[in-house]
Order: structure tokens, then C-alpha cells, then sequence
């Protein structure tokens, strides 16, 4: 059933993906024969494209945003680093160990940086954030505090204009640093 409902996910993740980068027309995603677990996107090539960043990438490049995927040979080779850690780590976090451990990297990594590849938003942070969505809505407050830089980047990250399509907002609370003064 978790494996259904990740799959269902990654279907409207792609949708949503779809009109965050203003595609009109919707493409034929469905699953791959005898696996409801890989999403496939039918082509004109018979076999069509399989797997959740590889369609994202696609989608990308249909389009011709292709900025998103890193305008240097080292900024999209960065961008496909963390598109295989959404695969294999986030999307594999089966345990509050695997998800702690996946948040305390994450935390480190972000700790001097807006965004995960360079200095602007790219597919990275969106399907980055889309993964880490179910995880970061279930801290609580001071979870979200322990994982500044991740909240951070987090509460930036849906706030930027059409990424967020598909999930509710998550909520983080402003601590003051000084008592208000009346």
C-alpha cells in the first residue's frame, strides 16, 4: 500500500511539475507493464522514458527551461547529483533513523547555500524539496529548529513562485530574537 501511495505521489509530482514549468499540454504518464511502481512517459519512441527524474528531466527540456538543469557542465552534473539523492536516499527513508540521518546531511550541506546547485533554483531544489515535503510537514517545531538550514532553505524553496502546486504549506514559526518593546 506505501509503495501505491508513493507511486500515486510520483504521478502528481510530475503533473504538478508539468504546470509549475507552463507545459499545456499534458503528457502520457502512466506505469511501466507489470510494474506500478516506475512511472513511464510514452513517446514517440516505442519503449518511451521510465523513472520519476528521468521524465522531471525531460519535462525540463520540453519546456526549454533547461536553465534548471545547471547552465555549466559542473552546475548540471551537480543538479543529476542530488536528482539520484532524492532516488536514493529520501525516497528509501523508511525509518526515523533514515530520515534524521538524511535531514542532519541535508542540514550541513545547505548550511552557506540558497539553493542546491549554484545560486539559483533548479529541478534539484524542486524535486528535492517535493521529496522532503511528507518529511519536514511531520517535524515539530523544534525538529524544524534543530534542521535550521534545511528549514530554511525549505520555507524558501515554497514560497518561490509555482513550486509549490501540489502540497500544503508548511509552517514555521519566526522566533524574535529581542522582546517586542512597547
Amino acid at each position: 500500500a506505501k509503495q501505491t501511495a508513493k507511486m500515486a505521489s510520483a504521478m502528481v509530482e510530475l503533473e504538478s511539475l508539468e504546470k509549475t514549468l507552463g507545459l499545456r499540454t499534458r503528457s502520457k504518464l502512466g506505469y511501466r507493464k507489470g510494474d506500478s511502481s516506475v512511472p513511464v512517459l510514452q513517446t514517440n519512441n516505442s519503449s518511451g522514458l521510465v523513472g520519476l527524474t528521468t521524465i522531471a528531466s525531460h519535462l525540463v527540456k520540453v519546456a526549454k527551461k533547461e536553465a534548471l538543469l545547471g547552465n555549466t557542465a559542473e552546475k548540471s552534473a551537480i543538479v543529476q547529483q542530488w536528482l539520484e539523492y532524492r532516488i536514493t536516499r529520501i525516497d528509501s527513508c523508511n525509518s526515523q533513523e533514515d530520515r534524521r540521518m538524511t535531514l542532519k546531511e541535508l542540514n550541513c550541506y545547505l548550511e552557506d547555500k540558497v539553493y542546491l546547485a549554484g545560486n539559483s533554483l533548479t529541478l534539484a531544489d524542486i524535486m528535492v524539496y517535493n521529496g522532503l515535503h511528507p518529511i519536514v510537514a511531520e517535524l515539530n517545531h523544534e525538529e524544524r529548529e534543530r534542521y535550521v538550514n534545511v528549514s530554511r532553505w525549505f520555507d524558501h524553496i515554497q514560497h518561490y513562485p509555482g513550486v509549490r502546486q501540489h502540497t500544503a504549506a508548511v509552517v514555521f514559526m519566526k522566533n524574535r530574537l529581542y522582546p517586542t518593546i512597547h
